[in-house]
C-alpha cells in the first residue's frame, strides 16, 4: 500500500467511526499528528482504527485496558492527547 492511500485510508476511518464522539477525538487526533508519523506509525495507526469503538472509548475515557491496543509510539500518543 503507498503512503498516499495509507494516509486517506486513515483520514477517512478517523472521521467515519460511526460515533459522533469518536469521530471528533480520533479526527482531531488524526489531525493533529499524520504527517508527522513514520511510515511504521502510520501502519500502528491503522490498526488502532480498525479497532472496535467501544473497546477503544474504555480503554481512553475509563482505563480498561484491551489485548487489543498495542503498546506502541501510537497509542502513547493517542492516550495522552487531550482535545
Amino acid at each position: 500500500m503507498t503512503n498516499k492511500n495509507l494516509i486517506k485510508k486513515i483520514i477517512y476511518r478517523s472521521n467515519h467511526r460511526g460515533s459522533k464522539e469518536m469521530d471528533i477525538l480520533l479526527g482531531e487526533f488524526v489531525k493533529k499528528y499524520l504527517y508527522t508519523l513514520s511510515e511504521n506509525d502510520l501502519v500502528d495507526l491503522k490498526n488502532l482504527l480498525f479497532i472496535e469503538d467501544e473497546i477503544i472509548y474504555n480503554w481512553y475515557f475509563k482505563n480498561i485496558s484491551s489485548k487489543k491496543i498495542s503498546n506502541n509510539k501510537i497509542s502513547l500518543l493517542f492516550k495522552s492527547f487531550k482535545l
